[in-house]
C-alpha cells in the first residue's frame, strides 16, 4: 500500500496531467477538489463549489454533488488500498441542499475489499452537518504502484 503523503497525491495527479474534472488543478472548468489527506482509515478533501456549479437558486447541482462524492470514494481506494478503481454502482442520499461559496469537507472510506471489488462510502459535510452520503461498488483497474511505474 502506498504512503498517503502529499507527494503521492501529487504524483498521481501529474500522471493524469492534472486534467481531472473533479480534482485536476489545471482544469479551469473543474470542481477544484483538493487538500487530500488520509488518516489510516478515512480519506478527506476540501471542496468549495462556485456559482457556476449551481443548479436551482444558490445550491450545488445534484449531479455535481454526485461527482464530488464519486471522486472522494475513488481517492479512498487510492489512499486506503493503493488501487485505482472505476464506479460499478453508486447510491446517493441527498440530506440537505448544498450551498455555494462555502468550504465543504468530503470524506470517504473503504468499507470492504473482496479481490477486485471495493465497497466504498462517502460523505459531503458543511461543518458537522451531513449534506449528502454515498456508497458504491467500485472495480479495481490497477495498483497505484503499477500505474506510476508506466
Amino acid at each position: 500500500m502506498p504512503s498517503p503523503s502529499g507527494d503521492l497525491v501529487d504524483r498521481i495527479r501529474e500522471h493524469f496531467d492534472e486534467g481531472c474534472f473533479a480534482c485536476g488543478r489545471r482544469n479551469a472548468r473543474g470542481l477544484g477538489i483538493d487538500g487530500f489527506a488520509f488518516d489510516g482509515s478515512t480519506t478527506t478533501a476540501a471542496f468549495s463549489p462556485d456559482p457556476e456549479h449551481r443548479g436551482l437558486a444558490s445550491t450545488l447541482h445534484g449531479g455535481l454533488t454526485a461527482t464530488a462524492l464519486d471522486e472522494i470514494m475513488v481517492w479512498a481506494g487510492i489512499l486506503g488500498e493503493g488501487v485505482l478503481s472505476v464506479t460499478g454502482t453508486m447510491e446517493l442520499k441527498y440530506r440537505k441542499a448544498v450551498p455555494l461559496g462555502v468550504r465543504l469537507c468530503l470524506d470517504g472510506e473503504v468499507v470492504e475489499r473482496r479481490g477486485r471489488r471495493l465497497r466504498l462510502s462517502g460523505r459531503m459535510l458543511e461543518g458537522d452537518t451531513v449534506l449528502a452520503e454515498s456508497s458504491g461498488l467500485y472495480l479495481v483497474t490497477e495498483s497505484i504502484d503499477e500505474l506510476l511505474a508506466t
